[in-house]
């Protein structure tokens, strides 16, 4: 590994000695009269093959900038509802500003009361902070779910149980429009499996946020961006889907936005309907402490049975009560009723008695999400600089109900019963209510400069009685030692202070100071056990611009993160799987924190290069325990160990000709866990491969079509050994009725390769496990748009006042 990083070190290095410069262009658009045309959406073209390098939208002036453009040939293509599109001449771009004549737009001859403009953004673009993935440029997108769409994202990686990862650190904090998700764990991962790629706009990944965003999330934070629309008068789309393999799956989705005078109304509405299977394969051999001798066997195979119907919605509402005021109301909401019935099968073979027994039972599992949220916001212009205020107040509200029964059948090696059947019953409801504020302040310096502060501060409240009866000889007797009722209030106060700006022509720099003071208490009403913690850090952020001449440009950044546990891995009430397999919270978990280092090299503005470094304290981290009186075996969170990690990567897009775009990203990585499990020392390592690719094809004006899949090598997820895995989907694309609707199919999983395998073997802990679920789905869509109006560029969706608390949220499941 370290000759492997010495010579891809080598590489760079030699690379980077050609040198890169950047540019600008600016110019204004007028109309027939020769007077200024605001709102026009102005696009930087490369001069080679004429894709889209940058957007804009032009001011009330007219006028249009782009900036930091490398050096080459470019042209300039405008548009607006109700003109003729019109272009520049070709420009040669260098260190130097250009300043472009006035462009005019002519009115054009034919009605345009139902013109889409569309323009083709590439699927993957590379910014100073952060990577965006434009979701709708990939076909093979098509049917996917959210979860889907972020498995095949540069860096990204989802486990079996829906755990993200990002770029093999997990604890990455998810946010759906720069507001938190407030959910982790299994719900997350629920919650993005019923959006559709239909209802996303964008995807940006950011490995080391700026001090403006909350400190939480150890790899990051994840931001998707819904479909937002910028017009005058009404505009959105619908789109219609249907996927099968074994069992069906649906979705609707509706987007919509009126804007007229002084309000703009926008809304998103879909709906996911869909059934699956599943099958789980666990091995695991119990040994004594001392000797490791083989104390028993146990050969288990699950089979599941589900299915998830999910309502979710926005809407909102944003009022312009001045030039410079605008207050907004944001509603959104989610139902999602799951049932889900586990099948299992069990062989125990006991070494000393030399006997074969089995046990089979049956869990089934009735849950019902229910999510209220309410966002107020103001912003406030206070001069023609930009200088702004903004402000956000949060009420977030999660509901749960969840019915479990497990039934345990017990037969000797020949199938007779040799004892009574039991009967488990459990009824795990939650609440979670949240409550948060916050205000940030914006200051333009000069030369571009600016500054950048706020404070925020949020209370969180969550309730939650798990009652467990069990069913003996008929009667139902209520289960003390499984039963627990748990009550947590957590409050967080922060402020922060962010500065950026050039430092010379080609140095820029920013640098962010944010504070944070946590107070939580925890009681465990059921046994009167509690505990509080107080703490305040300083969480600092840096990063470093360098623009060498012609062909390179670096960065280097620095960021300090934090990782509360989530509020349901804190409760310690038990998930059972079988009558030997369960989950478990434990009310005993402190926050982790990490420091991480990132370089970066950008080549030519489509090859990117980016040697990382972190270092983890106190890591949360699911861990296998094992009882070997009661031949249980059990998961658990726990702060198992320090981490350290580096690595490498590799991203580049780049149309390789006029027809195909070929979008490529590699990681290599190497984790290492060094800790006590069970009082158990462990140390575990691995490097791991990871390989993200799409490559887009276009055929005449109307088809497209696609390629994409990742593949991850042999590695690590905390205690868990596992296997290499991959998936290839193929997708196609035409757009119909003049370009307003488009018809797409893809085969996600074509070759049936996402099996997950792995082993875990630890102290006592001797285990292998294999799962595969529906991967392999074709899916159809239909989408039809609709607009009538101008476009008009409508204010920025910010980030809430809620931050990490909304991803923190979970059931156990």
């Amino acid at each position: 590994m370290r000759q492997i990083i010495t010579l891809l070190a080598a590489l760079i290095v030699s690379v980077s000695s050609i040198a890169q410069s950047k540019g600008s262009v600016s110019g204004k658009i007028t109309d027939q009269q020769n007077k200024p045309m605001p709102s026009a959406t102005v696009s930087l073209l490369k001069g080679k093959d004429s894709s889209v390098v940058k957007f804009t939208v032009t001011d009330k002036a007219g006028i249009y900038q782009f900036e930091n453009i490398t050096s080459g040939q470019y042209l300039v293509s405008i548009t607006a509802v109700g003109h003729a599109k019109n272009f520049s001449k070709k420009i040669e771009v260098t260190d130097q500003p250009i300043s472009l004549e006035a462009i005019e737009l002519l009115p054009q001859a034919k009605s345009l009361g139902g013109v889409t403009v569309t323009s083709n953004k590439p699927l993957i673009e590379q910014k100073i902070d952060r990577t965006v993935v434009n979701v709708e440029a990939s076909v093979t997108n098509v049917g996917s779910s959210a979860l889907e769409v972020l498995e095949k994202s540069p860096g990204i990686t989802v486990d079996r149980d829906g755990n993200i990862s990002l770029k093999g650190k997990e604890g990455v904090i998810v946010l759906i429009d720069n507001r938190p998700t407030y959910l982790s764990g299994p719900d997350l991962a629920n919650l993005l499996r019923s959006m559709q790629a239909s209802q996303l706009d964008q995807i940006e990944i950011m490995t080391n946020p700026p001090a403006k965003f909350d400190a939480a999330g150890n790899a990051g934070v994840i931001n998707i961006k819904t479909k937002k629309n910028k017009q005058f008068g009404y505009n959105g789309s619908a789109t219609v889907g249907y996927g099968q393999w074994k069992y069906p799956k649906f979705n609707e989705s509706v987007n919509f936005n009126y804007r007229k005078n002084k309000v703009n109304f926008f809304t998103n509405l879909g709906h996911n309907y869909g059934e699956s299977f599943g099958v789980l394969n666990i091995k695991r051999n119990f040994r004594e402490k001392d000797t490791k001798g083989l104390i028993s066997s146990f050969d288990q195979e699950t089979k599941r049975k589900s299915n998830s119907n999910t309502f979710n919605g926005k809407v909102g509402m944003d009022y312009f009560a001045g030039k410079n005021t605008t207050f907004g109301i944001v509603v959104t909401g989610f139902t999602s009723d799951q049932n889900r019935t586990n099948n299992t099968y069990t062989d125990i073979f006991e070494t000393k008695t030399g006997t074969l027994s089995k046990q089979s039972g049956v869990s089934k599992e009735e849950q019902e999400w229910k999510n209220f949220s309410t966002n107020l916001n103001f912003r406030q212009v206070l001069d023609t600089t930009g200088e702004e205020l903004t402000a956000d107040l949060d009420f977030i509200r999660y509901n749960s109900d969840n019915a479990t029964a497990l039934l345990n059948y017990y037969f000797d090696g020949g199938g007779a019963i040799t004892s009574r059947p039991d009967t488990l019953i459990g009824s795990l409801p939650q609440d979670i209510k949240i409550y948060s504020g916050k205000m940030d302040y914006l200051r333009p310096l000069k030369k571009g400069a600016k500054f950048e502060a706020g404070i925020k501060s949020s209370i969180v409240k969550t309730d939650n009685n798990a009652g467990y009866d069990s069913v003996l000889n008929g009667a139902i007797v209520h289960d003390y030692n499984r039963s627990n009722y748990f009550i947590y209030e957590e409050n967080i106060n922060a402020a922060y202070g962010n500065l950026s700006g050039s430092l010379s022509k080609k140095w820029n720099a920013q640098l962010g100071l944010r504070l944070e003071n946590t107070n939580s208490r925890g009681n465990q009403v059921t046994t009167s056990e509690k505990f509080e913690r107080h703490y305040t850090q300083l969480f600092p952020t840096a990063y470093l611009q360098y623009l060498a001449s012609k062909n390179n440009s670096f960065v280097l950044n620095y960021g300090k993160r934090i990782r509360r546990p989530n509020y349901q891995s804190l409760n310690p009430f038990i998930s059972f799987l079988d009558r030997y397999t369960y989950q478990q919270g434990n009310p005993n978990l402190k926050p982790q924190f990490s420091h991480n280092i990132e370089l970066s090299n950008t080549y030519k503005n489509y090859f990117t290069t980016t040697l990382n470094y972190s270092r983890t304290t106190d890591i949360i981290q699911e861990v296998i325990e094992q009882n070997e009186e009661k031949s249980e075996t059990y998961a658990r969170q726990a702060n198992i160990a320090k981490q350290r990690q580096f690595g490498i990567s590799f991203n580049t897009s780049k149309p390789i000709t006029k027809w195909w775009s070929s979008n490529v990203f590699v990681n290599v990585f190497n984790n290492k866990f060094d800790g006590l499990v069970n009082n158990t020392p462990i140390s575990i390592e691995a490097t791991t491969l990871v390989l993200n690719g799409s490559q887009q094809f276009k055929f005449a004006k109307t088809w497209n079509a696609e390629v994409s899949g990742f593949f991850r090598t042999p590695g690590i997820e905390g205690v868990i050994q596992t296997q290499a895995m991959g998936m290839v989907s193929l997708g196609f694309g035409k757009q119909v009725m003049k370009g307003n609707g488009n018809i797409r199919m893809n085969i996600r999983d074509v070759l049936y390769l996402q099996q997950f395998q792995g082993k875990i073997q630890y102290g006592n802990v001797d285990a292998s496990l294999s799962g595969r679920n529906e991967s392999r789905v074709v899916n159809m869509s239909f989408t039809y748009r609709f607009a009538k109006g101008k476009i008009n560029g409508t204010p920025k969706r910010r980030a809430s006042s809620a931050s990490d608390e909304q991803s923190r949220v979970g059931a156990g499941n």
